[in-house]
């Protein structure tokens, strides 16, 4: 079978914007889905037109609400409306839609010989935007009605396990044409690896338009074809991934798929969000991923999952990287390799004696930075708000701990060298600063502490615009994710 293709949805207003919009991804996609549905008013009688007014094939659809689109008044006009795209076949089948959408309960004979007279290919198509489909296989088996139709199953997984049944399914599916992917933020694995799923197409949105579409969780065809490098994705490429939740941003992926493609290797790394490690083990399990990070909150329950690990890892009592070990996984802790160098770095210093740190946090990550902040001498204090967290990071290395609040003031004063924020307070806000994204938000800078903060997304978090504005040295957990990153590509590269 042909690697899937690359279909850009246009979702629009006018077809002069969607025309534009095809022209800038020409050289991403394969075919455009124009989304009538989307079209203003007046718009929408001269979509006869469209295929002409474009250099690639085209998808007619008019969705309907109840199938994720905007389309409101009724079938009886939207019957008249594929009618008026379907009409009038040109000779030139470029000039015509390649395909056209009917979900699998509407059926009008004489739409569906017209498209077959014209050389339209029908999609016969079932959305579920609220749940998994448990049986895809015989799901599809159902929707085969003719030889001629390409059935397209479109789902809402709940967790990971619904999107990893799919990928169980979908190996029976090898010689047979159909279009498969689930929706929602869980569902992007399925999009970049609908090779794996046998799946003829992949659904791609543009930029400028995605939020039009957010609920069903496209990609944009640029960040497909570059960094997922989808085009070369086929039945050797190595799969890699990182699994966290909520995993809402993450740069792994543009780090590792960059360092595969400038080395030449046949791999891709996929996140694939799970609630629990289990849920993502299984995952890795069936898709034969050959090694994959660990972030928030599995970074501690993942290891009496695995048969060993290193003894960085044993140490620290936190593994970020488990890659496989034979029919079993090995789990790593690289981020203590990628603290030390960054903070090393950030403070000029070749170690920490005589200096105070200041943990702030006690999750997975503040596990590896305790550990890495004894080695290098320092005297240190783990305040958390849950304080029984704090004392079992504490108490391992022979620090302080206190609450992380207003009442712990004094004690932050006196471990205010160095401060390390591990918290996820921060993450993705860029407001002034607050209780709710500023871990100590009551504490007021002197000007001369340094403050390193593992979140990187956005470059500068509110603690860290506060301590700059009062002279500090601050610094974001990008340096971390890049020195982390390259000690796990060592380990992924020997599996590739």
């Amino acid at each position: 079978m042909a690697r899937p293709l690359v279909c850009i949805c246009l979702t629009g207003k006018t077809l002069a914007e969607d025309v534009e919009i095809a022209k800038k991804y020409r050289d991403f996609i394969d075919l455009v889905e124009l989304r009538v549905d989307f079209l203003e008013q007046d718009e929408r009688l001269k979509i006869r037109d469209f295929p002409s007014m474009i250099d690639v094939p085209a998808i007619l659809t008019i969705r309907r609400r109840i199938d994720g689109g905007v389309y409101m008044e009724g079938e009886s006009s939207r019957t008249m409306l594929f009618a008026r795209g379907l009409a009038f076949a040109d000779s030139d089948p470029t000039k015509n839609f390649a395909y056209v959408d009917f979900e699998e309960d509407f059926h009008v004979p004489s739409l569906e010989d017209a498209a077959q007279a014209f050389g339209t290919k029908i999609i016969r198509s079932y959305h579920n935007m609220k749940d998994p489909v448990h049986d895809i296989v015989k799901k599809f088996n159902e929707m085969r009605t003719t030889g001629f139709e390409i059935p397209k199953i479109a789902f809402m997984p709940h967790t990971l396990s619904d999107v990893t049944r799919v990928f169980k399914d979908a190996e029976t599916l090898a010689g047979t044409q159909q279009i498969l992917c689930a929706m929602g933020p869980l569902g992007l694995p399925t999009r970049v690896l609908s090779e794996k799923l046998h799946s003829y197409l992949t659904y791609t949105s543009p930029t400028e338009l995605l939020g039009n579409l957010l609920a069903i969780g496209h990609t944009d065809p640029i960040t497909l074809s570059k960094m997922y490098r989808f085009q070369q994705i086929n039945d050797q490429t190595k799969i890699f991934g990182i699994t966290g939740f909520p995993l809402t941003v993450t740069s792994s992926p543009e780090l590792h798929n960059t360092s595969f493609a400038e080395n030449k290797m046949n791999a891709v790394y996929v996140p694939f969000k799970s609630e629990t490690i289990e849920d993502a083990l299984s995952f890795a399990e069936t898709l034969d991923i050959k090694g994959f990070s660990v972030t928030i909150p599995h970074k501690e329950t993942v290891i009496p999952l695995l048969r060993r690990i290193d003894a960085r890892a044993e140490d620290i009592g936190a593994c970020n990287t488990v890659i496989r070990d034979g029919d079993a996984w090995k789990g790593y802790n690289t981020d203590a390799i990628g603290f030390e160098k960054a903070l090393l770095e950030f403070t000029g210093l070749k170690n920490l004696k005589h200096k105070k740190v200041a943990i702030l946090g006690a999750g997975g990550a503040s596990r590896a930075i305790a550990y890495v902040i004894k080695n290098l001498g320092a005297k240190a204090c783990v305040f958390n708000r849950t304080l029984s967290k704090a004392r079992l990071i504490a108490d391992k290395y022979g620090f302080e701990y206190a609450t992380l609040g207003p009442e712990s003031l004094e004690k932050l004063k006196k471990y205010s060298d160095i401060f390390v924020q591990t918290t996820s307070k921060g993450m993705g806000s860029t407001g002034q600063s607050n209780p709710e994204n500023d871990p100590i938000w009551f504490y007021d800078f002197r000007g001369n502490e340094f403050i390193y903060d593992i979140v990187y997304a956005p470059e500068v978090t509110p603690i860290m615009a506060r301590a700059d504005a009062a002279g500090c040295k601050v610094c974001n957990g990008m340096s971390m994710l890049k020195y982390q990153g390259d000690a796990q590509f060592e380990l992924f590269k020997q599996l590739v």
